[in-house]
Order: C-alpha cells, then structure tokens, then sequence
C-alpha cells in the first residue's frame, strides 16, 4: 500500500531495552542481555508491518514495550504523534482502547475459569462500555467478525472444549471487541497447523481491511511476513538489519542475517540445496572491539572492516534499508 507523505500511527525512536541478571547464591552477577538496542521503526496507519527473526532477537520485548509490559531504558515510543511510555490512570485506560494484543499461545492467552462470553465482555466491563444487553449483542459480533459463528454457539463454552483455531479466534474476537486502532499479533499461529494458520492469517486481512485496524505482526518466519505483511523489518540481537517491503526483502534479501533465515525455511523438493548460499557459521570469538553483531556468524564478513565497527541502517532504494557493509 502506498504511505508516502503520510504520518506514521506508531513510531518508536531510539528505543533501547537491557535485562540485568540478578545476583547468584555466590555473589556474581551475570552480564546485562541487550533485547532492544537503539531501534527505530515507523509503522503506518492501515498497513501490516512484519517484524521477523529468529528466537531471542528482541521481537516480543518490542510489542512488550509498546503496550506498556515494561519500560524502555531509552528512546521515545509514540502514537500519533504521543508519548506512551509511563501512562497512567485515566490515560492509561484510554491507550488500551485503541491498542490491543494477540498472544502467542491461545492455551495460556485465556482464562480457564471464563466462559466464551466472560472472556470476550470483560474488556467492555473494564471500560465501563454497554449494559449487560449490549454487551452481549457486541460480543456476538466480534465472535461472529473472529469467524465463530453462529456465535451463540459458543458463549457458554468454556477454553478446555475448544479447538486451538478456535481459542485463538477467542482472543482475536476480545482483542477486537473495543475496536482498537492498532493490534499486535505476537506469533498468533505459532502453536497451529499450517491449514488453520493459513485461516488466521486470512481473517487478520479482513480485519486490516473491514475495520482499518493497524497491525505489528511479529514472527520467525519470513514466508508469513510475505503472505501478510506490507512492509518488514528483520531483527538481530535487537537491533534492525534490513528494513523494506515484504516482496522485495524476502525475493532479493540484501544482508546476510535474512538470506540465512530464507536459506533454513524448509522448500519441497529442495533437496538441501540453499537459495542463497549463505555462509552460517556456527560462532567465531567475538572481538573485543566493537563490532557489527552479526559479524561472529557471518561467513561473508571482511575482516578489518566489519570486526571493527557497527554498520547503520542506510537507504538503498525505494525505501529498503540495510545495515551491513557489503552494500
């Protein structure tokens, strides 16, 4: 979809998250873990944007800060325009109208103890939205908008009787249920098979384009991010690599941390054979110097350059960037 000129819903700008090890029984401490290192992105009203690697690469701290699970040591993180980091209270409340989130695990996400009905209403009870008949009338729709139908069907159920499909239906309906302006969909189809994620991924495009909503989909794998996603950004070690649209990054990749992750998606009849040819060390010693972080793995670095200093996101064309010092 064309964006140019327009402004960004959701920006973060220099957002930098670390973890400190707590102290053991023996009185060390381990090393800070740097989730989120000085990244930048815009995602843009109507528009899917994919944030895709692999275990580990900072993708879930992101959606973490964005709705407000844990605060960033650093940077700013807006919508529309407006500071969200420490909300509280009545703005606080406000903020989780407009944004919402799909967990990964459909079978942890809900309740046990609530009904279909409890678990989709209770975002309406918290907002104080409707009355008990209204509610009940909202509910059903967005069951029936999540692909339960009819939705009566399911209000007295309870999570234990549903399918794994169905649960993560569940969570899109209550996700849904306010009619938020930006959602987060956190691996929603991670733990389903590939014909029923083929189905979630069907309906979060409806969504996108019945309701307008705005979507981060966070993922490990590039093959959803081109089947769903407008534009995509490839994370490493917490920081972005290679940022563009989603045909154009995952059919003629630039760095070679996303040439690796096509290069390891399984292909039939590919016999073992590897797209791109890429080099995937399994570790050499990290310098002590600064460095580009995928420099320890990378069968393509160059010595003297790129195990001397961190390469920047640079512009190549069209709005595709990089960081990597082979381009």
């Amino acid at each position: 979809m064309d964006t140019a000129g327009i402004a960004p819903l959701l920006s973060m700008t220099d957002v930098t998250k670390v973890y400190h090890a707590g102290q053991s029984l023996f009185g060390k401490t381990g090393s800070p873990v740097v989730a989120l290192d000085h990244i930048s992105l815009e995602i843009n009203p109507g528009e899917i944007f994919g944030l895709v690697g692999e275990s580990g690469s900072g993708k879930t701290t992101a959606s973490r800060l964005i709705v407000g699970l844990e605060t960033p040591d650093g940077g700013r993180i807006q919508l529309d325009g407006q500071n969200i980091v420490g909300l509280k209270g009545r703005a606080r409340l406000e903020f989780t109208k407009q944004v919402q989130v799909i967990f990964q695990d459909p079978y942890q996400s809900l309740n046990a103890h609530f009904s279909i009905f409890d678990t989709v209403c209770e975002p309406l009870i918290i907002h104080g939205l409707g009355d008990r008949v209204a509610r009940r009338v909202r509910v059903c729709e967005a069951l029936e908008t999540a692909g339960l139908t009819p939705p009566e069907m399911y209000l007295e159920r309870y999570p234990h009787q549903l399918s794994g499909g169905q649960r993560q239906r569940v969570a899109i309906a209550r996700a849904m249920v306010l009619e938020p302006r930006f959602l987060i969909a956190d691996e929603p189809t991670s733990m389903l098979d590939a014909s029923i994620s083929f189905q979630i991924f069907q309906l979060l495009n409806r969504l996108r384009e019945t309701f307008g909503v705005t979507m981060l989909f966070i993922t490990h794998s590039l093959a959803a991010a081109r089947n769903l996603c407008d534009r995509v950004g490839v994370i490493y070690r917490g920081r972005l690599v290679e940022q563009g649209s989603a045909q154009e990054t995952i059919m003629h990749p630039r760095h070679p941390y996303t040439k690796a992750l096509l290069d390891a998606h399984p292909r039939f009849g590919s016999s073992g054979h590897r797209r791109f040819g890429t080099l995937l060390l399994t570790e050499r010693p990290r310098p002590s110097t600064d460095h580009c972080l995928f420099y320890p793995r990378c069968g393509l670095a160059v010595d003297n350059t790129c195990n001397l200093q961190a390469p920047t996101l640079k512009t190549l064309d069209a709005g595709h960037r990089v960081s990597c010092f082979l381009f």
